[in-house]
């Protein structure tokens, strides 16, 4: 089946944003009917205090509202669990994002398992103030996920209910939904593509506060522990275990400057190395064993889950060929 005709469901959580949402939803029909996508648009209201639940109506979306703000993650949640499609395209109802660049997205996911994209195009208005705290969170989960994440918290994305729903129990009900997923899937080798676009100028006032980034750096490495631990516990062992070698060492030579004249029985009936070094060596040996058992864990519990096929992975069939048995990939 051509993948202009694999129909998507595209869900906008929206919260007060009665001055854009109607314009947006109309600029997203106009992408996909264009290009012959069988669509259907979902809008979640969450809670909104304006007249956005209507004007999402009066541009022809399906309206599902909270009865009180439950956070952006849930308003995902609820269009996803309401959708008919697996395919499914989260975005905006701000303005921020381009619609034009949802089929582009959608022309990777017959290889891939999520298509994010990323605020890396020619036009990006993220506000300076926001900037350094994204660098930094994005910096620690490419570390965490051990591949470069142009974009961690993307909020123009597609990707497959099917993979999506398995995290259900751990995508968060408020704006760290989208690292959360991206993280997950990253952290059980999914298939994660990034495509560069713009970001425009939002219509309306953010939601997103200072105080959210520290609430995004916790979401991060309690991930890195449900995934991938040893990629946090490893550096932190290696860290202190340096530290506490260098003080180590720094306290024999000082030992040994301070009692040149005394007998070799000295070192035996002396301290020789300080509570700092070995409190730092101690803490580094201690990381590495709950790291350990955190990945044996880990690895235990998924004997018990089968995950998603991923789509990066092909089925090969057998075929005959001038006699010889090839491979042919459906």
């Amino acid at each position: 089946m051509p993948l202009a005709t694999h129909p998507v469901s595209v869900v906008l959580p929206v919260f007060n944003e009665e001055g854009a949402v109607g314009a947006e939803i109309q600029k997203i029909q106009r992408v996909l009917e264009s290009r012959g996508f069988v669509h259907e648009i979902i809008v979640v209201d969450d809670g909104s205090a304006d007249e956005s639940g209507a004007r999402a109506a009066e541009a022809g979306a399906g309206v599902i509202r909270h009865i009180e703000n439950r956070g952006y993650g849930a308003a995902i949640k609820t269009g996803m669990a309401a959708a008919r499609y697996d395919t499914i395209v989260i975005t905006d109802a701000d303005g921020t994002y381009p619609a034009d660049q949802i089929p582009e997205l959608l022309a990777e996911m017959d290889t891939a398992d999520m298509v994010v994209g990323a605020r890396t195009g020619a036009e990006v208005h993220i506000p300076l103030v926001r900037r350094p705290a994204k660098w930094v969170l994005n910096w620690v989960a490419t570390r965490v996920a051990g591949r470069k994440i142009p974009d961690l918290n993307s909020g123009l994305r597609a990707f497959r209910r099917e993979c999506a729903n398995q995290y259900l129990s751990i995508l968060s009900n408020r704006f760290s939904f989208t690292s959360t997923i991206s993280l997950a899937l990253l952290g059980d080798d999914y298939r994660v593509v990034y495509r560069p676009i713009s970001y425009f100028p939002r219509i309306g006032k953010s939601k997103i506060t200072p105080w959210h980034f520290m609430d995004f750096m916790m979401l991060v490495l309690r991930l890195a522990v449900l995934f991938q631990p040893l990629r946090v516990f490893v550096p932190l062992a290696t860290a202190f275990t340096t530290v506490g070698v260098l003080k180590a060492i720094y306290d024999v030579f000082a030992f040994l400057e301070r009692n040149r004249a005394q007998s070799l029985e000295s070192f035996l009936v002396q301290p020789l190395l300080s509570t700092t070094a070995v409190l730092f060596l101690v803490v580094g040996l201690q990381l590495l064993v709950v790291g350990l058992v955190a990945d044996a864990v880990l690895r235990r519990i998924s004997q018990y889950h089968t995950p998603v096929p991923s789509r990066a992975i092909r089925v090969a069939a057998a075929g005959q060929v001038s006699g010889q048995p090839v491979a042919r990939f459906k």
